[in-house]
């Protein structure tokens, strides 16, 4: 597709996202009493808000114009953002993280593929060069800790040697016998046959009007090539002739690499930047000059005395340009002298203060219990962003005329507005170093003050070590002599920081869920599929880790837990995190950290290492296999010093010192959590993600897709309804190895002659232990004492309890 397709995507996703903001500001600020209308509003503002972020996901990788894509990207964290938000309203409501929504999909004539979160692209792109020298660096360093091998290079002995020479010699003698028999075949063949009058060529005449045929074909096909490339540079489908050298990425929509338009854009931006130091540079200097100057003068005018100039973190010369007048400074000054005044009266009055702050305490309450008596939308972080992007959007490009930007990289005035404010910022900073030193000169000359340096330094510095005291006893800096990369070597070779798997979330196959609002209508809980195990992953794991935007202003998500029996795909999607946000792994599994770093202080030591370069290197997972072991209710005092069990106190330590910048997720797994004391396990891992067995639809899907992945094929003799009901119980990777197990090299060499049957698949399933109810049952009574399942439970409650008073109300 073109490049004004995806204008066209983008242009109606902005108008959806028009009618969604202004439909926010009609319905959520109303407070509602009725929880399913409630309800039904924000599931189809999370649709909608899906949607949006589907089609602004394709404009934004496909588009080639840099500043379009940025504004794109700034309008989809807003999406991701609110998406979340909305995330955690439906939860708080339910008291479930599983929604089952399929009767207002129905209504809005949508599939569930429609529900399916996409990554974002730009996840990778944006730091693709860093990820991939970080890779090489892991590489080199597993290489040389002997931790991974060059090239792995099966062994041979000498007889099993011999036996392939030989093999390969009989077959190439066979094959040579073969070709000679096949020519004295055809030997025989031909001095049987009769021989045949041969006849003679065609006219000159007959043979003239056949290289016409020919010719003018060859030629009319030319001629209609060259006027479907007109008529395709005329609709915008293509490029002209001699534009096709600068841009081959644009021949085709579909492999369009960014790469060299960013590397482009970059050389850009630096030689508009430099023209415009040149040529404006001393214009903007001086003009600053001239108001800052003329703010001193009005301000010794009105007020008696030269103000004090801001320091850089105020904001410098803009701190004194933002006032509007001279005017508003001297009230500004007699505001502060007459609170210096009033502060010695304060004393006797606090008792009173502490009074009225006790009554407005009890004011407070009784408004929050008006509140409570309606649901109401919490403020939102994003819908500001939201709202910027598309005013910025209907303010630039909702009429813009583009017919001259035939390229579609970049607009050079847009550019230099946005270059022209950097070197504004850049100029002004050696302004407000003259005009500081020009008002003290000013100040020691007319008024005889002199420059009180050394004392507000006194004072800055005791500032300086109280905060560094405050953060001194919350991260203490073990290594301050050493390097990142230094650490990053050791964590390596320790193995506490592993290689993830290349894995797509995608790659984690399973079916919606197609029963759930049937079941929950016949008062029964519904089990979660698959599709929403994958969805959550991407909403609380891969979204907020591949955004800073979205993970400092989004519901914080600090700890993750994936619990369920064995083969679900538990480290198969911490793995598809890594790969969908380029995350460091981190492995803290017992496993991994058993008899490394001894005592106390070498497991505060080891935890800051991962701390400090997790942080650094962001984003980052640290993952914990068997979590269990962890908050384990019976352990020896050997696990105790040396085994994960003295991570227990140590973890909710490491939680705290994450900050909402620091896009570091934890991420537990277990296969038995009722193992562990459930209050401490609670309190750190915050989601907890419950993944159950397949049903039916995602192992009819699942079979499918091992199978093809395998090299197999799938004929009418496979019947693959029949293997998703004899594997009911079964996990996915069962279903992996049972097909593994019977798709050998041999068996897929005999694949054209012998098609796979359904029972070859079901003899290696007999050998395997599958999930039984009870396994599952225990999983349920488990997730039922956390937090959420507690909650979930009450909230069920409360509604049978409503409706059978409804019905005997209705009976009397």
């Amino acid at each position: 597709m073109s490049q004004a397709t995806y204008n066209k995507m983008w242009t109606d996703a902005q108008k959806d996202l028009d009618i969604q903001l202004q439909r926010e500001r009609e319905e959520f600020l109303q407070p509602e009493q009725d929880l399913v209308k409630v309800f039904r509003m924000l599931a189809t503002s999370y649709i909608k808000y899906m949607q949006i972020f589907h089609t602004l996901e394709i404009a934004h990788n496909q588009l080639l114009h840099q500043q379009k894509r940025a504004l794109i990207q700034q309008v989809l964290d807003g999406v991701i953002g609110r998406i979340l938000e909305l995330k955690k309203e439906m939860v708080d409501l339910e008291k479930s993280e599983f929604h089952y929504i399929d009767n207002i999909l129905e209504d809005l004539k949508l599939l569930p593929e429609d529900l399916e979160v996409p990554i974002p692209r730009y996840f990778i792109k944006e730091q693709l060069e860093v990820l991939q020298q970080r890779e090489k660096i892991l590489d080199q360093i597993l290489l040389e800790a002997g931790l991974q091998a060059e090239e792995p290079i099966e062994a041979m002995t000498t007889e099993e040697a011999i036996k392939i020479i030989q093999v390969a010699e009989r077959a190439r003698q066979g094959r040579c016998r073969a070709a000679y028999m096949k020519r004295i075949y055809l030997a025989e063949k031909r001095a049987k046959q009769p021989k045949v009058e041969i006849k003679t060529g065609l006219s000159p005449d007959d043979a003239a009007t056949r290289i016409q045929k020919v010719w003018r074909g060859c030629v009319q096909r030319k001629k209609t090539e060259n006027l479907r490339e007109e008529e395709m540079v005329f609709l915008g489908m293509s490029l002209p002739p001699h534009l096709k050298s600068m841009s081959i990425l644009q021949m085709d929509a579909g492999q369009v690499s960014t790469l060299q338009g960013e590397i482009r854009e970059r050389n850009d931006e630096i030689s508009v930047k430099n023209k415009l130091r040149e040529a404006e540079g001393l214009s903007i200097k001086e003009t600053l000059r001239d108001q800052i100057g003329q703010c001193f003068i009005e301000c010794r005018h009105i007020v008696g005395r030269f103000p004090d100039y801001p320091t850089e973190e105020a904001g410098g010369s803009m701190a004194i340009l933002s006032q509007n007048t001279p005017e508003q400074v001297a009230a500004e000054l007699a505001a502060k002298m007459e609170k210096a005044l009033e502060k010695k009266d304060q004393k006797g009055k606090k008792e009173k203060g502490e009074k009225e702050k006790s009554k407005d305490k009890n004011d407070k309450k009784t408004k929050k219990k008006e509140k409570d008596e309606g649901w109401k939308m919490a403020p939102s972080n994003f819908l500001s962003i939201m709202e910027e992007g598309n005013s910025q959007y209907k303010a630039v490009w909702q009429n813009r005329d583009e017919g001259w930007d035939f390229l579609q990289d970049h607009d050079p005035e847009l550019m230099k507005e946005e270059k022209r404010e950097e070197v504004e910022k850049e100029i002004r900073v050696q302004v407000d170093a003259l005009m500081r030193q020009k008002l003290e000169n000013l100040k020691l000359a007319v008024d005889g003050e002199k420059s009180s340096k050394a004392k507000k330094g006194k004072k800055s510095d005791k500032k300086k070590t109280t905060t560094r005291k405050k953060i001194s006893e919350l991260e203490e800096d073990l290594t301050p002599d050493r390097t990142i990369d230094s650490l990053y070597k050791e964590l390596v070779e320790e193995g506490l920081l592993i290689k993830a798997k290349t894995v797509n979330l995608s790659d984690y196959v399973g079916e919606y869920s197609y029963l759930g609002t049937t079941l929950q209508q016949a008062d029964r809980e519904p089990m979660p599929s698959l599709a929403d195990v994958r969805q959550l992953i991407a909403l609380y794991g891969i979204l907020p880790l591949g955004s800073q935007i979205v993970h400092e202003k989004a519901p914080l998500v600090k700890a993750l837990l994936l619990a369920g029996p064995a083969g679900v795909g538990k480290k198969m999607l911490v793995h598809a995190i890594c790969t969908e946000t380029g995350a460091n792994l981190f492995n803290l599994s017992a496993s991994s950290i058993t008899g490394k770093y001894p005592g106390k202080s070498g497991l505060q030591m080891m935890l800051h290492m991962v701390l400090k370069v997790a942080k650094q290197l962001q984003p980052s997972v640290v993952w914990i296999g068997d979590t269990e072991k962890i908050f384990s209710k019976a352990a020896s005092k050997a696990d105790r010093e040396m085994g994960p069990k003295r991570l227990e106190k140590m973890l909710p330590k490491f939680l705290k010192a994450l900050r909402a910048p620091d896009r570091v997720l934890l991420v537990g797994t277990t296969n038995r959590p009722f193992d562990a004391n459930l209050k401490p396990f609670c309190k750190v891992y915050q989601k907890i993600i419950v993944i159950p067995r397949p049903d039916y639809a995602s192992r009819f899907v699942l079979w499918k897709h091992i199978i093809l992945q395998n090299g197999g094929a799938i004929t009418n003799l496979l019947n693959i309804s029949c293997l998703a009901n004899v594997s009911d119980g079964f996990t996915p990777g069962q279903l992996i190895r049972a097909v593994q197990a019977v798709l050998t090299k041999l068996r897929l060499l005999q694949m054209s002659r012998k098609p796979l049957r359904t029972d070859e698949f079901i003899g290696f399933l007999a050998t395997q232990d599958p999930v039984y109810r009870e396994e599952e049952e225990a999983f349920k009574a488990w997730y039922a004492k956390t937090p959420l399942g507690r909650a979930r439970n009450k909230a069920l409650a409360g509604n049978a309890k409503a409706g059978k008073g409804k019905g005997s109300k209705g009976k009397k």
